[in-house]
């Protein structure tokens, strides 16, 4: 049996001059109900979530259910013929064609680009700052800018893209008034002006594989496509499904450089499905088909969103 006394034994003995008095649990639960509540820490984001963010989603939707108009005529609900208008729509489907295949030739070189981009500043290229300052500096720059730049770029008499064609010997190209063409040329200039993003995680990913495994590899005989092949890629495997995952709804979202440099045309065939939201809500002055449009859209980003969580964790295992 041990003879050694407790702290609360010397306090006891020696009168509590030196000891700190432990609290008592009535006075414990009145200090709690004394201390603020973390509640109220929280309370102007909950109102400032509530009011941007789950108002506009509720009333969006009732208002799908309704023949509102931007005139402020007077509103009637209408059930699911917005929806049912949607389906049938023409219009829609194209638009959503054309967001489709924009995200499917943006997504893919998005990421191999920047994939390329990032091993080629980590092998130790001569010029680090510079290498990495022309890779991410587009992406610094606001959207007029670069669609002004691009404008330059593509215009049919003195257009830099041109001038490079004529100077071999090809004819010159309508980059933005030719249907064949305009979205991807669009999708060019999306690639050199977000490649910079992805380029920057890939390259955060490289810089944090640890050394020890190519040191073993190399030990091992293995040359540097063999490293990159058994080693890089396979360790990359997470940021490639996080970048990709990151792209395809950045894609699906796209607007801005469209609607700037082209409004769509010509003959709506780089016209988005947003774009076409907002020209039947604030052309059409049809807000609500255009919020029963909105959320047909929006279930089916939910959808590909739920079906990339599905299908890359099966591809980890």
């Amino acid at each position: 049996m041990s003879t050694k006394a407790s702290p609360k034994t010397v306090a006891a003995r020696d009168g509590g001059g030196g000891g700190v008095p432990e609290p008592s649990p009535a006075a414990g639960r009145s200090g709690a109900r004394r201390r603020p509540s973390g509640g109220w820490f929280v309370l102007p984001f909950a109102l400032c979530f509530g009011l941007f963010m789950l108002w506009p989603i509720v009333h969006g939707i009732t208002m799908s259910f309704t023949d509102e108009s931007l005139t402020l005529a007077g509103t009637s609900f209408v059930g699911f013929d917005n929806y049912a208008e949607a389906f049938g729509d023409a219009a829609v489907w194209n638009a959503l064609g054309n967001t489709l295949f924009f995200t499917l030739i943006t997504t893919v070189p998005l990421v191999l680009i920047a994939l390329a981009m990032a091993l080629l500043v980590h092998t130790g290229l001569a010029g680090q700052w510079l290498w990495r300052l022309a890779f991410f500096a587009p992406y610094l720059l606001p959207v007029a800018v670069v669609t002004l730049i691009w404008q330059w770029v593509y215009q049919p008499d003195l257009g830099l893209a041109n001038q490079l064609l004529e100077a071999l010997g090809f004819a010159p190209v309508g980059w933005l008034s030719d249907e064949a063409v305009a979205m991807w040329a669009i999708a060019l200039l999306t690639v050199w002006w977000t490649v910079g993003f992805n380029f920057l995680l890939y390259l955060a990913a490289l810089q944090s594989l640890p050394d020890t495994l190519f040191e073993a590899a190399a030990l091992d005989g293995a040359g540097a496509w063999r490293r990159l092949w058994s080693i890089t890629l396979p360790q990359l495997r997470r940021t490639t499904v996080l970048v990709g995952m990151l792209q395809v709804l950045a894609s699906l979202k796209v607007f801005d450089q469209i609607y700037i440099l082209t409004k769509g045309g010509p003959n709506d065939s780089t016209r988005p499905i947003l774009e076409y939201i907002y020209d039947v809500g604030f052309t059409g002055y049809r807000l609500g088909y255009a919020s029963a449009i909105s959320y047909l859209f929006f279930a089916l980003i939910i959808v590909i969103s739920i079906a990339q969580l599905r299908f890359f964790p099966r591809q980890e295992g």
